[in-house]
């Protein structure tokens, strides 16, 4: 079993940065390929970065290209996502994501099996 719990989120103004964390408990964390998602009200989840076991390999959604950045850090279980020149159609919840199975260009929902609860970013105009 995976736990994974998400922090950093919060209130920006348009133009401004934020780095969110989610961390790993449970099975080991560098078998893990992680993954960002978020969900604005009233729309479907989307994918926003994911990143391989090794870090090697990183993937972006195209709104967010240049902006954000995802790495990890196996040795403190953690992954994160650095979000810089943040817009207000960012606001969403985001979800931390992992999966044992490393399928990087896979950017369904369903190819994550755990879930964090999500933190909120909202940013303002």
């Amino acid at each position: 079993q995976v736990q994974l719990v998400e922090s950093g989120g919060g209130l920006v103004q348009a133009g401004g940065s934020l780095r969110l964390s989610c961390a790993a408990s449970g099975r080991t964390f560098s078998g893990l390929a992680m993954g960002w998602f978020r969900q604005a009200p009233g729309k479907e989840r989307e994918f926003v970065a994911a990143i391989s076991r090794s870090g090697g390999s990183t993937s972006y959604a195209n709104s967010v290209k240049g902006r954000f950045t995802i790495s990890r850090d196996n040795a403190k279980c953690t992954v994160y996502l650095q979000m810089n020149s943040l817009k207000p159609e960012d606001t969403a919840v985001y979800y931390c994501a992992a999966d044992f199975q490393e399928r990087i260009g896979d950017r369904r929902s369903i190819a994550y099996a755990y879930w964090g609860q999500g933190t909120q970013v909202t940013v303002s105009s």
